[in-house]
This record gives structure tokens, C-alpha cells and sequence, in this order.
């Protein structure tokens, strides 16, 4: 199952391996499907005689397929690709970020290759629900398995990066109710896909779509839903005030040293003072953020920086205070990467050229690409952390324009056999996810050893002490 797609394609798409196009599209037989099916046709309208042609169900049905299975969408390899790239790149953020900063998260302001991984993942899922909720026959229904299949990764995040397993350092496994952390990737992409979800099942038009223009009028609700919610990002972000606040730190001995962070301001987009973490610790609790917040690793929090390292003597006192990169309210643009995604994905629904569909790609990413660099120039800084809108707009932008390569080297060129790893990593993105990302392989390694728990495989392969 590909990673957070969490439907599997049924592989009865009647299409032309050649070209990877649908050959069945709005109850009407194509070429493929008529050369295909030629016989069949042939043999039904002999035995037909004086009647009626066949319906086209009949002669889908021939092929083993039903009709509604016949007409979707068959799987485009470009989208296992991608997503077979972004799982590439995240393990190779998590076992070299540390050593490279170029492929490490930025440690505030600015973007790295490390940063757009999640923008990545929710792009992705938001173009396979284009494709998966194509058609819809009853809405509630979806709208039920959307539901439950957004809880169960919601729940699998929980689990996994909720402190049940605490690590390759410390072999001990259990939940502590008082310091769970609440959110996190999984969590986050959870959330995405579910309204991303319920905006494709409930809000579309009837409107037929011959160019961009008519797409964006179809899908116009849904372009409206992410003005929406980046317009409550911004009036949050920037117009809530941000009073003082204090934290505290627990020590070996059990005791607990205690800072206090002094803000009192509106609009600030530092470590310190945002809009971002303070909803956060109002509505989650700072018991249950994110322990090893990325800010650790500026110039005023590490004397490595921009890696991780002890404390400048002059640090100030919010450096060790907890902050999730998956938080509440930079969770809002997270879902418009998604929605984002889902009008790529619509592209692929509604044009079936391959000049058109990298043409209505290219467009819009570039125009996210401009205002991007326009607002990071006007002083929105690019930002993973608070997940601003010029972050949104280049992570977006940047995924377009990745797609639309694959998509013109792999399904057009047909080059599957050079990234045939890329592909199956994407088809086992998830397992690969929670094997490797989310220490799960190195735990179960770690669990073996020889008369001491230090000598593991761990030790031997320079992981772990």
C-alpha cells in the first residue's frame, strides 16, 4: 500500500500501457476499448439479431471488470515514483542530516532539502484522492471510510511517535499519559486527508471542464475552503496576541529548573513568541509538544550551529522549551499542500493529453513559485516550523514541478526501469516509513545481544553505544 494513500487500486483499469491513458472516460468507449473488445462486440451483435448493440457495461463486463472499476483511472507509475523519491530522501534526511546541514532541517527561517519531505507526502495525497474519488456514488459512505481510515493513521502516528517505543537509546516501551506527544507526521497527514477528503466528496460542480478556466470553476468550493483557511492561518498567525509564559525543564535528581520566556507581543514570527506555539501550549499542553524543537539548533541556542551543541553562555531561556513542528495552527496550511495536491490531481481526471496535463501542472507552479520568493521578499519568511504561506507556496510549487518531471520521464518516455527502486519504495512507503523513520527495525535489532544489552547488532553497525 502506498503511503497514506490508504486505498488500493483494484488493476482493472482497461488502459494503453503505451500511453498510461484511460480508456474508458465518461460511459463512452474509446479506441483502445473498441479495438480491444472488437470481437466480443462482434460475437454479441450476431447473437443479437434484430436487437439492440450492447451496451458498453456489457462489453466491460466481458473483460472481467465492472463498470465502475473499468472507468477509474489506472495507476500512474509517476505517482509511486514520487512518492518512492520522498521516502528516499527522508531516510537519507534522518541518517545524514545530523553530519550535512544542506540536508538537514533548517534551524528557523529558510528552506533546505530536509523541508520539503512533508510538503512532499501531503502533495502526493492530495493528487491520489483526485484520482481515487473520481467517481462517487454515495457520498456518506466515503465520507465514512475517509473517516475511519484517517483514524487509523492517526492512531498508528499516535503510537508510533506518541513515546509508546522511546527509542533505540533507551529499550523501554510504554505510554506516559502526562507527556505523550499528540501530534506528529502521521497525525498531521491524517488530518490532511480527511478534509481534503470530505472537500472532494462533498464540494464539487457539475461544471464540464475543457480547459483551466472551467477546472477551476468545477472545483471552485474547494479553492475557496484553502483561501479560507489560509486567510485563518494569517489573521491567527499575525493578529493574536502572544503573552508571557513558563516552562520548566526536568533534571536527573527529580527536580525541575524553571524559565520564563518574556513576549507580550503580536504578529512575531520568532522561536520565542509566535502565534504557533502558543496554541499549542494552551489547547495540547507543553507536557505534550515535540521535546528537541529544531530552534535548538540556531546561533543564539547552540554554539555548533547550525548543528546541535551545547548552550552559548548567553542562551536565552526559551532554548529548551518543547515546540511541535506538527502543531495545531501551522497544521491549517498543511491541509492546503493537500488541497494543493488535489487540483494536480484533478488534471489528470479531466485531461488526458500529455501536453495538457504538464502544461495546466506547469502554470500554477510556477505562479506558486513567484509568490513564494515575492513574499519571502516582502518579509513572510520561508518557514517548516510555523508552515507559512510562502513555505506553502514553494514546497507546493517545487512538488509540481517534480511531478510533471516524472510524469514526462516515466509515463510519457516510459523510463520505469531506472527508477524501478523509486517505484517500489513508493508502492511500501508506509512500511518502509514505520520500520526505518520511526526506529522500529532498530529497536527489534536492539533487542538481541550477547550477555550485555550493549553488545547488540546496533553496536556492531555503529548505531546506538
Amino acid at each position: 500500500m502506498g503511503i497514506y494513500e490508504l486505498i488500493k487500486d483494484d488493476g482493472c483499469a482497461i488502459a494503453d500501457p503505451s500511453k498510461n491513458l484511460l480508456a474508458l472516460e465518461e460511459g463512452f468507449a474509446s479506441k483502445q476499448l473498441e479495438e480491444s473488445g472488437e470481437l466480443l462486440a462482434g460475437k454479441a451483435l450476431k447473437s443479437s439479431i434484430g436487437g439492440a448493440v450492447p451496451p458498453v457495461e456489457t462489453i466491460v463486463s466481458d473483460f472481467g471488470c465492472s463498470p465502475s472499476s473499468a472507468a477509474r483511472n489506472p495507476r500512474l507509475v509517476s505517482l509511486d515514483v514520487f512518492r518512492g523519491i520522498t521516502v528516499a530522501l527522508m531516510i537519507l534526511v534522518d541518517d545524514a542530516g545530523g553530519f550535512c546541514s544542506a540536508i538537514n532541517h533548517s534551524p528557523w527561517n529558510g528552506v533546505t532539502i530536509a523541508d520539503f519531505v512533508m510538503p512532499f507526502f501531503l502533495f502526493i495525497v492530495g493528487v491520489s484522492l483526485g484520482l481515487t474519488y473520481k467517481r462517487v456514488s454515495n457520498r456518506k459512505a466515503a465520507t465514512r471510510k475517509a473517516v475511519f481510515r484517517a483514524l487509523k493513521l492517526f492512531t498508528v502516528g499516535l503510537l508510533l511517535q506518541g513515546g509508546y517505543f522511546h527509542g533505540i537509546h533507551n529499550l523501554t516501551f510504554g505510554v506516559d499519559l502526562l507527556h505523550i506527544r499528540l501530534m506528529g507526521v502521521l497525525q498531521r497527514i491524517a488530518i490532511a486527508y480527511l478534509l481534503a477528503a470530505v472537500c472532494e466528496v462533498w464540494h464539487q460542480s457539475d461544471v464540464l471542464v475543457d480547459s483551466g478556466y472551467s477546472l477551476m470553476k468545477k472545483y471552485r468550493i474547494q479553492l475557496f475552503v484553502g483561501g479560507l483557511l489560509t486567510s485563518t492561518y494569517l489573521c491567527l498567525l499575525y493578529g493574536l496576541f502572544v503573552p508571557d509564559w513558563d516552562y520548566q525543564i526536568p533534571l536527573q535528581d527529580g527536580m525541575s529548573k524553571f524559565y520564563s520566556v518574556k513576549c507580550g507581543v503580536r504578529g512575531d514570527t520568532s522561536p520565542a513568541c509566535n502565534a504557533v506555539g502558543m496554541i499549542d501550549r494552551k489547547i495540547l499542553g507543553i507536557d505534550h509538544l515535540y521535546k528537541r524543537p529544531v530552534y535548538g539548533r540556531t546561533k543564539q541556542c547552540s554554539i555548533d550551529s547550525p548543528y546541535s551543541g551545547p548552550l552559548p553562555a548567553d542562551a536565552p531561556s526559551w532554548c529548551e522549551a518543547p515546540f511541535d513542528p506538527e502543531g495545531l495552527l501551522s497544521t491549517i496550511m498543511a491541509v492546503v499542500t493537500c488541497l494543493i495536491g488535489l487540483q494536480f490531481g484533478h488534471v489528470i481526471v479531466h485531461f488526458k493529453h500529455h501536453k495538457d496535463r504538464i502544461f495546466q501542472w506547469m502554470i500554477p507552479s510556477s505562479c506558486l513559485l513567484a509568490s513564494a520568493f515575492s513574499l519571502d521578499f516582502f518579509g513572510m519568511h520561508m518557514n517548516k516550523a510555523l508552515y507559512t504561506v510562502s513555505y506553502t507556496c514553494v514546497t507546493a510549487g517545487v512538488s509540481g514541478l517534480l511531478l510533471a518531471g516524472i510524469y514526462l520521464l516515466v509515463d510519457v518516455y516510459g523510463f520505469r526501469r531506472s527508477v524501478h527502486a523509486m517505484e517500489w519504495m513508493g508502492k511500501h512507503a508506509l512500511e518502509i516509513y514505520v520500520l526505518v523513520a520511526c526506529n522500529i527495525l532498530p529497536i527489534f535489532i536492539q533487542g538481541f545481544y550477547w550477555k550485555e544489552p550493549t553488545n547488540n547488532l546496533l553496536k556492531m553497525i555503529g548505531i546506538g553505544s
